[in-house]
């Protein structure tokens, strides 16, 4: 799809970083394979690389103290602050964030605004008596104000957590009540898909729900405020000393949530010496990004990708944050975004491809894409006809597909600009990431499908759970599945013998939408609530030709009946108490949800059924409570796999 020119490559992040590594250390690693072997096998001096590279700050006595997972210590020594690294990177006067939305506003901070304004969020935290490992939890939508509050909180060595006002309150309450937080900061609400949407209530609600909650921070999007808040216009103002807290490099960060498919969504948390030369690796030497770009990535503060628009101004340059949907009312808006924000760098997910090509959308000639010059996906597979779609109607450029996960803010595989792009293909495996495909029995496999492992420690895996003092649900998470201690993702992964990879859907049942992960234990605690409802089932399956299937199966109570009206209000109901953007695409009717004898759902097996396995392969009859329930379910995969054949 894409082929870079010996001028291009040398023009790159990536073949200056090569070369400086080849002259130091004596070797010949511009071909990126040969990068990435000396990376993994040499982990302590790759990383030392890194950090000496980019001049990341404090000096390590150790880079790596062993590599046992869980457990490896990183960067032993080395004090530092992830937020006064990001604030420094670029010049006065140069845009550091630009905010944008639906209505066309646009707002502008440069390096200097932005510096000024996270010392006097700083500054006024600790005011509030926020001190280091507190929390403060932030329910906002992608704007400058929530960058701010992120990199002032861990400046003072506090605790960030974010999600967006997509979130219904339940769901917020979920994850941040179980961190306790000192501070709440709010927005009064934002637009979403054509329309004003008031959070108020929301806000009100989720307050109620966080008890240690002693200020609450008030961010005024829709003009209407928020009562009994600290204004965020005098969090920022001032013009106090910035004085950011030098932390190990083990301290804690921020927290990230699981999509919680059993029980409560699990709090993983990173570190400031761990996520801050792993993002650096990824965004300056795979991504390619310099002081000149803007950067931006259509998310939402709920997803690692929102946190990885944060460590793009590691580069210097300028991010762009949308308020927005991608889609509002078509996805000619995001375009429209990419081309009036000079945006350099633009990464969306397959599915607003799609959405471009089904609606007629022909992007560089409706639109100035004159300063673009890389795309990226991410959320879900790419198929083939969105590299075409890019090559034939955006342009000239890579289209970077990407795979990695809340759990490491980072990818396990993604594109490199001295990397030629294939079609339906992640070109290279991250640096420093010993990424590999195992079969069942635990053996390396290449061009068969197999799980994805990481078979050696990265900076960035978490240090810990929240509320687990002995690691056993982090090693329950990733480090059970195989003997031996490796990083088990819950991807199905084939490996190319030219060191591509194929990601063909998780080996889970976490649900992905539009790169937006939610558990299903969300959506069930919202519709088995509901006095018609007995019981559901929900799957997010990735198709063959693109498409994301992501069905309901309901169990109604006796004397209820799938009308119409109930199928609405079903769908309403996991609109408001889960996710607006896990809205199931079907309501069915079955007879039973079958399980297995302990009782757990058999979401797994039904998912991989619906994309084509065949039923021995997936589950034993024997373990099934009900098999005539799951006799059904084989009924309905195949019919849908049938379908979706036939649609080509």
């Amino acid at each position: 799809m894409w082929q870079p020119t010996p001028e291009f490559v040398e023009s790159t992040n990536i073949h200056r970083f090569s070369v400086w590594v080849g002259e130091k250390y004596g070797i010949d690693v511009t071909a990126y394979n040969d990068l990435w072997q000396w990376s993994v096998d040499h982990l302590e001096d790759f990383w030392a690389a890194v950090w000496e590279y980019y001049e990341l700050p404090g000096t390590f006595t150790q880079a790596l103290d062993s590599h046992q997972m869980p457990g490896a210590k990183w960067f032993t020594g080395a004090e530092l602050n992830l937020a006064e690294y990001v604030v420094t990177r670029g010049a006065d006067d140069d845009l550091a964030i630009i905010t944008t939305g639906e209505q066309g506003d646009r707002a502008e901070l440069t390096w200097a605004q932005l510096r000024r304004q996270v010392a006097n969020f700083a500054h006024n935290l600790r005011a509030l008596g926020v001190r280091p490992e507190d929390v403060v939890v932030g329910y906002l939508p992608n704007v400058a104000e929530t960058i701010v509050a992120a990199l002032g909180t861990m400046s003072v060595g506090a605790i960030w957590s974010g999600v967006g006002q997509d979130y219904a309150p339940a769901a917020a309450i979920d994850r941040f009540a179980q961190l306790e937080p000192k501070v709440l900061v709010a927005a009064d609400g934002h637009w979403f898909a054509t329309k004003e949407r008031d959070q108020r209530e929301a806000v009100a609600a989720l307050r109620a729900g966080l008890p240690t909650v002693e200020h609450v921070v008030g961010v005024t999007r829709l003009g209407k405020g928020l009562d009994d808040t600290v204004p965020f216009e005098q969090m920022v103002a001032g013009d106090h000393a910035y004085e950011p807290l030098q932390v190990p490099s083990e301290h804690p960060l921020w927290v990230m949530f699981s999509s919680g498919t059993t029980g409560l969504p699990k709090g993983i948390v990173h570190s400031h010496g761990g996520v801050l030369p792993v993002q650096t690796s990824l965004l300056s030497l795979n991504w390619d990004l310099r002081s000149t770009d803007r950067f931006m990535w259509y998310t939402s503060p709920s997803w690692v990708m929102w946190n990885c628009l944060v460590g793009a101004l590691t580069a210097g340059g300028a991010i762009v944050c949308y308020d927005g949907a991608p889609m509002a009312p078509t996805a000619a808006a995001c375009w429209d975004v990419v081309s009036r924000c000079g945006v350099t760098v633009f990464g969306t997910s397959p599915g607003f491809l799609g959405a471009s090509q089904d609606q007629g959308i022909h992007p560089s000639a409706d639109f100035d894409l004159s300063a673009l010059r890389i795309t990226g996906v991410t959320g879900s597979p790419c198929p083939d006809h969105a590299f075409r779609y890019v090559r034939d109607e955006v342009g000239d450029i890579p289209l970077f597909s990407m795979s990695g996960g809340t759990d490491i803010a980072a990818a396990f595989a993604m594109g490199s600009p001295n990397v030629p792009v294939w079609s339906g293909e992640l070109p290279v495996r991250g640096l420093g990431l010993k990424v590999e495909a195992w079969d069942d029995e635990g053996k390396p496999v290449v061009n068969q499908v197999g799980e994805l492992v990481c078979v050696e420690p990265l900076p960035s895996m978490p240090i810990r759970f929240w509320n687990d003092p002995d690691g056993a649900k982090y090693r329950k998470a990733y480090f059970e599945h195989y003997e031996g201690g490796v990083w088990r993702h819950g991807d199905w992964i084939k490996i190319t013998d030219r060191g591509s990879v194929l990601v063909l859907g998780r080996s889970d049942s976490t649900l992905n939408r539009h790169g937006v992960r939610m558990g299903s234990g969300d959506i069930y605690s919202a519709v088995e609530s509901m006095p018609e409802v007995a019981e559901a089932l929900v799957i997010g399956a990735e198709e063959a030709d693109g498409d994301y299937w992501m069905p309901l199966f309901v169990v109604l109570n006796s004397g209820s009946e799938l009308t119409n009206e109930l199928a609405s209000a079903i769908k309403q109901r996991v609109r408001e108490k889960a996710s607006p953007r896990h809205v199931p695409d079907e309501i069915i009717e079955v007879a039973g949800i079958p399980h297995t004898r302990t009782g757990k759902k058999l979401e797994v097996p039904i998912k991989r059924m619906i994309q084509g396995a065949a039923f021995e392969e997936v589950v034993n009859p024997d373990v099934v409570d009900v098999p005539e329930h799951m006799a059904a379910f084989r009924e309905i995969a195949e019919a849908r796999f049938r379908t979706v054949q036939a649609r080509g």
